[in-house]
């Protein structure tokens, strides 16, 4: 199957069937979803939904932030993955947005990336999420379903997977199309263990026509060979069979 189809039924399937995919993080401002996605790396969003409503509630603004201690957040967020450094780097966050930006999150991705603790990725989801940008932020879901479905090809890094989705893909689709891969690869196309017989876009997808080809061929050939065991012990007792009549027949003369 051509990429440009493999596209044209992922976008259909995924228009139809999850038109209004969104994050699964918790946020009431584009603020709140700066800290949450920054909080997010490396985490579930299970576990930082369950850190985020009291800082959110006690740094409502990224004034209050910006005037707490690493020390102080480090209390709020000690059971999400990295503290040490994540404090660190909501203070610094909430500060260059203050001093530089006005207290505002700003739209540009490459303002994004110049503060503390946000990399291309967290800029490309706050860009999309909230400014509605055609950005796609690459995770280790996306990168994994993008290569296993065939919508990138030979991309050996997260940056070569968003060139790839983002040539692809209309423009209006990108930012819908990064939570496709993200839930699909959270609930269905597994990291180690994919539900691929159950998966619904397993008709279009090169990992499963791939294996499923594979293993065709594997029980094709574990039955061929098991028919060639059965034949030849046949034969085996065949020639035996004849032998014991013959000794019979020579023992009567």
């Amino acid at each position: 199957m051509l990429r440009a189809e493999r596209y044209r039924h992922f976008i259909e399937y995924f228009s139809t069937n999850q038109p209004n995919a969104e994050t699964e993080l918790h946020y009431g401002n584009p603020f709140q979803l700066l800290i949450a996605v920054i909080l997010s790396a490396q985490c579930t969003d299970k576990r930082i939904n369950q850190v985020t409503p009291s800082i959110f509630r006690d740094f409502p603004t990224p004034e209050a932030l910006a005037a707490a201690t690493p020390e102080k957040i480090f209390e709020y967020i000690r059971s999400v993955s990295y503290p040490n450094n994540k404090s660190k780097h909501l203070a610094g966050m909430a500060r260059m947005l203050v001093e530089v930006f006005h207290g505002e999150v700003p739209s540009d991705i490459n303002d994004l990336q110049k503060l503390p603790g946000v990399g291309r990725k967290t800029a490309n989801v706050i860009a999309s999420v909230v400014f509605e940008a055609p950005a796609m932020a690459v995770d280790t879901h996306v990168f994994r379903v993008a290569n296993r479905i065939g919508l990138t090809n030979k991309a050996k890094t997260p940056l070569a997977s968003e060139k790839q989705l983002t040539e692809y893909l209309p423009a209006e689709t990108v930012r819908f199309a990064h939570h496709w891969l993200i839930l699909h690869g959270r609930y269905i196309c597994l990291a180690r263990s994919p539900k691929c017989e159950t998966c619904p876009i397993n008709l279009f997808c090169r990992y499963y026509e791939h294996n499923h080809t594979e293993a065709a061929l594997r029980r094709a050939e574990a039955a061929k060979a098991k028919k060639l065991k059965e034949l030849k012990k046949k034969k085996q007792l065949d020639f035996i069979a004849k032998e014991l009549k013959k000794r019979s027949v020579d023992k009567d003369i």
